[in-house]
């Protein structure tokens, strides 16, 4: 019988997580000519006017405001959006050497993101390539590659979801047999003790929760610069729903990396 090597999966949020606000911050929402809180006020609105999902309020927000400034709504535009990302201290180098460093003891690691943001615009950044799956809304695309519908939103409760994804080994969002199908636990490829959850904020509480009830770890980070933040992830590790508190500082030698 062959030995397998022990498998860590570690699940991030993206948005205050990897990397400082929301990623539609970076270029999108400048592009359309309005602020930042502008665009997320009516976003809620329209969510509130609508009974409606806020992700998919804000994404229909996005086709709605594009196609009003006309402005590209094509995939490869939401990509390009992604590119020259901004990132909390040393992402780009935390993949790899947290591999090494699992490697040096006889693990795998694997790297996951679960997010509410816009999984064309992760498909942009520069460290795409360091993810085994990506778990993020995204649009549906008519034949001339147009966003046209909402083919995806993850939302605060709906994360959970990925989490038995990547406990079960499933590396898609529409298969819901194999997500329903009955897997004993000494089976399932990542178990839940070696699952680690890193969020930043109140939409990261039942992911965390759920990652703690099974035996996994909850981190929960924050920006130093936004005091407030701190505040919130302090407040998840005073009432158990995370483990650890700690700036979202990803270089070497960090309280974070350690």
């Amino acid at each position: 019988m062959i030995k397998t090597k022990k498998k860590i999966a570690i699940a991030y949020d993206f948005d205050g997580t990897l990397a400082p606000g929301n990623m539609q911050e970076h270029s999108f929402i400048p592009d359309l000519g309005m602020s930042v809180g502008e665009f997320w006020e009516k976003a809620d609105a329209y969510a509130k006017e609508n009974n409606t999902d806020r992700i998919l309020a804000y994404m229909y927000l996005m086709i709605k405001e594009a196609s009003y400034k006309e402005l590209s709504i094509r995939r490869e535009s939401f990509v390009d959006h992604g590119r020259g990302m901004n990132y909390f201290p040393g992402v780009e180098d935390w993949f790899k050497r947290t591999n090494l460093y699992g490697k040096e003891h006889g693990v795998d690691i694997e790297h996951y993101i679960i997010s509410s943001g816009i999984r064309e615009m992760v498909e942009g950044t520069s460290i795409y390539d360091e993810f085994e799956y990506v778990f993020a809304s995204g649009f549906m695309y008519n034949h001339d590659n147009i966003a046209i519908w909402p083919a995806l939103s993850v939302n605060y409760t709906n994360k959970t979801q990925y989490l038995f994804r990547i406990n079960k080994g499933i590396k898609n969002c529409w298969d819901d047999a194999a997500i329903n199908k009955y897997i004993p636990d000494e089976e399932r490829p990542v178990p839940f003790e070696n699952i680690i959850y890193i969020g930043d904020g109140e939409t990261d509480v039942p992911a965390m929760k759920m990652t703690k009830h099974k035996g996994g770890t909850a981190i929960a980070v924050y920006d130093p610069k936004k005091p407030a933040k701190k505040k919130i992830a302090d407040e998840l590790l005073t009432l158990d729903r995370a483990d650890y508190s700690f700036e979202a500082d990803y270089t070497e030698g960090s309280k974070l990396d350690i």
